[in-house]
């Protein structure tokens, strides 16, 4: 074999493992772009999720309330919040649903307790409007649906115990993510008890059987303050 020959090979040679090495060298850096790509991409992920987390739990213009009572009382109660956030209230709940006259609050705030957001709304609301807060009642939802007599900040105010946001608007995002943060969210005093069972008559119906009572004739009123037959513990908690 010629020198020359002989040359050449190892000049070949010494080609082809440059060339191997050039390639594994270009493998391992696009083994590492890929490695950090992917991280980048799960932990942008989690960022993400985080955020919408964050944004879910902190709604903007929701009004918390600390330190309020949950006495069980037989008479009205003059509450700080209107309409109620939570305090002293009935030991019979409103149920859960829809109502086309206001309810008394004591019982709607016994409902708060139990986990249930109370849609509060004026009564001169356009029905378009109402029909759009009504429809955030399905049967089995934790959900009190109403108009309301008295003060209010805003023509819609929605209620969980101890936060509250007015809305002008039931087309405002804010009311939907209310609801599905708070319907018997963190903040439920007693998680598991009944939204039913209870006082599904209105503030105006109690007061007329009150008042036929009284007088000796029509239908058998709840209590004579007002109240309905069934309590806490003798109403079995909702699965």
């Amino acid at each position: 074999m010629s020198k020359s020959s002989a040359e050449r090979r190892r000049q070949r040679a010494a080609e082809m493992r440059a060339q191997r090495e050039r390639e594994a060298r270009r493998r391992k850096a696009l083994t590492t772009v890929g490695i950090t790509a992917a991280a980048v991409v799960v932990i942008g992920g989690v960022g993400f999720a985080g955020y919408m987390e964050y944004q879910r739990r902190n709604i903007d213009g929701v009004q918390e309330f600390d330190g309020l009572t949950n006495d069980h009382v037989t008479e009205e109660v003059k509450y700080e919040q209107s309409p109620p956030v939570g305090g002293d209230h009935s030991s019979y709940w409103q149920n859960c649903g829809v109502y086309t006259a206001p309810v008394k609050h004591i019982h709607a705030v016994h409902s708060l307790e139990h986990g249930a957001v109370w849609v509060n709304y004026s009564p001169d609301l356009p029905a378009d409007q109402v029909e759009r807060l009504e429809a955030l009642y399905t049967p089995g939802s934790y959900v009190l649906v109403s108009p309301y007599e008295g003060e209010m900040e805003a023509p819609i105010v929605l209620s969980a115990w101890g936060h509250q946001l007015p809305l002008e608007s039931p087309d405002d995002s804010r009311l939907d993510a209310f609801v599905q943060l708070y319907e018997q969210g963190e903040q439920t005093l007693e998680p598991g008890a009944a939204c039913s069972g209870a006082i599904d008559f209105t503030a105006a119906e109690i007061d007329q059987m009150i008042a036929d009572q009284a007088e000796g004739g029509g239908e058998e009123a709840p209590t004579e303050d007002g109240e309905a037959p069934a309590q806490d513990e003798e109403v079995p908690a909702q699965e």
